[in-house]
């Protein structure tokens, strides 16, 4: 019996000191699940934003360069000089998800590139009458938007921290490109209509989609969560529609053999290389 009374006495006590261990548990972890929300609330997303400058080396053999041989000849004591070499500058916004990932969105401006000569010169075309022209010019101007990914296979910046490491990445971008050629106007062109030379020139435009390719890498500078970047990459850009339209509505077009078949299409790609100042945040 005393035993049995003994018995009811240790769980009497262990009823009534249980809730109070369950109390204490129960009320540490909802602190330390509030905690957890609290910082997952605080740090969701990481993003980066940052301004570029890109040197792009155009592979040489391409319509222009013929067309830029072929017209010299014609120009006396002038030269159309090829396009090689080709600058860049741009903006891009990225946001980072599953750890590796970037989605990014962002545009360029390349530079004028091409030839603006300065003074008086001959303008002689096979089957053409000499022409006086003055300060004549053949320029290139390319702007453009672009979305693509980035993979970060060494050292991926991370929400709580950003970036703290030489990261290494590999990109892939696809984007939507426009091009002006400003040619002056005495230029002997092609009408694919008539066939009939029209002697003034409008700007010859076009557009074209562009696709690029390549490995980077960010290093951080310890100042406002900024870092330096760099990439090697291989962009493929050729406007093959590039002409424009006379009253008539009828095509005219560049060549670089005065026939159609030599019709001149801008093909810009090439390798290029690219600096940017890139600065990491997280909201």
């Amino acid at each position: 019996m005393r035993s049995l009374r003994s018995l009811l006495i240790v769980a009497l006590v262990a009823l009534i000191g249980a809730p109070a261990v369950i109390a204490q548990e129960t009320e540490q972890d909802i602190v330390n699940r509030y905690l957890q929300k609290s910082e997952k609330e605080k740090v969701t997303k990481l993003g980066w934003a940052s301004l570029h400058f890109n040197g792009n080396r155009i592979n040489r053999n391409n319509d222009y360069n013929s067309f830029a041989t072929n017209i010299s000849a014609d120009i006396q004591g002038g030269e159309v000089a090829w396009l090689d070499q080709a600058f860049s500058v741009g903006a891009d916004f990225g946001v980072v998800f599953n750890d590796r990932f970037t989605w990014l969105l962002g545009g360029e401006y390349w530079l004028k590139q091409g030839t603006n000569l300065s003074g008086e010169f001959t303008y002689n075309p096979s089957g053409g009458v000499p022409t006086t022209i003055t300060d004549p010019k053949s320029e290139v101007k390319v702007y453009g938007a672009y979305t693509g990914f980035q993979y970060y296979f060494v050292n991926p910046p991370t929400r709580q921290d950003l970036l703290t490491n030489l990261a290494v990445r590999v990109n892939g971008t696809v984007g939507y490109y426009a091009v002006n050629w400003d040619l002056f106007p005495e230029y002997q062109n092609l009408n694919l209509t008539t066939a009939n030379p029209v002697a003034q020139n409008e700007t010859y435009t076009g557009a074209a989609p562009g696709f690029s390719f390549g490995v980077g890498a960010d290093y951080p500078i310890n100042l406002w969560n900024m870092a330096l970047g760099v990439d090697l990459s291989y962009l493929y850009l050729n406007f093959n529609n590039v002409s424009w339209y006379n009253a008539q509505d009828e095509e005219i077009v560049a060549t670089y053999n005065d026939t159609e078949d030599g019709r001149v299409d801008l093909a810009l790609s090439g390798v290029r290389g690219k600096i940017e100042v890139k600065r990491f945040f997280n909201w």
